[in-house]
């Protein structure tokens, strides 16, 4: 299982994701699950991925790939227009990726072969979009009412975010948001592990604004996991007592 959290806020995109593919007593795996391309001044798409790691790990592969040829009429990322195209793309690719792999192995219907991914970026002249695509293919784009996107174990941090966004916030607190959210779903489930990778990218910066992997030893996420625990006892203790004898 796996934990990623795309967000939209006025001054751009923060993207979150954990790095475990495994758990177990003795068999826990790390790997990336968040990837990024850019065109300096003129675009930056990034995706993260949930699902069978053989299938996300070729699906990324293939657009890797893509990123490196001449021939703009296959290039997913860096000839796409529009990041609508772009989404559209990554969709038939991931469909597609997933239909091969379950004729190779005889399978019909849903099988083991799946994956999910958050697509983000912003091309010159446009606005920042973030996208969630299903295994199907198929995809939703974030808007005013559906302002961020998770994908892999969602249920434990999921509330946090809905609690604590605010589209005009800052990158600082959407970082942190996502932090406790993500302190939230480690605590709650062994499937989901650190080191985390976090990216800000910036409106019209078409780079990451800033990147960092954050390990179990980071001073800041144990602040904030040590804090946000002292702070859900005390907000528990000040709630008003419940009574056996009151009407």
């Amino acid at each position: 299982m796996t934990y990623c959290v795309g967000m939209l806020v006025e001054k751009g995109i923060v993207m979150m994701s954990d790095t475990r593919t495994n758990s177990g007593v003795d068999n826990i795996s790390v790997f990336r699950k968040m990837f990024h391309w850019n065109v300096p001044g003129e675009r930056i798409i990034s995706v993260m991925t949930a699902g069978n790691l053989a299938t996300t790990q070729a699906v990324i592969s293939q657009l890797e790939e893509r990123t490196k040829t001449p021939d703009d009429r296959i290039n997913t990322l860096l000839g796409a227009p529009t990041m609508f195209q772009v989404a559209t793309e990554i969709g038939k690719l991931v469909r597609e990726t997933i239909s091969e792999r379950q004729s190779a192995n005889g399978l019909t219907g849903k099988g083991k072969f799946t994956a999910s991914v958050i697509v983000a970026g912003q091309i010159a002249g446009m606005e920042p979009r973030l996208f969630m695509v299903y295994p199907e293919g198929n995809f939703i784009e974030a808007s005013f009412d559906t302002p961020f996107f998770q994908i892999g174990e969602t249920k434990y941090g999921r509330p946090i975010i809905i609690r604590g966004y605010d589209r005009s916030m800052s990158f600082e607190d959407a970082v942190k948001l996502l932090i406790v959210s993500f302190d939230s779903t480690l605590k709650a489930n062994l499937s989901v592990g650190l080191p985390l990778d976090l990216m800000v990218i910036e409106r019209d910066a078409f780079a990451p604004t800033h990147e960092k992997r954050i390990a179990q030893d980071d001073p800041y996420f144990q602040a904030i996991s040590s804090s946000w625990g002292d702070a859900l006892k005390s907000a528990f203790h000040s709630l008003p007592d419940y009574s056996f004898y009151s009407k």
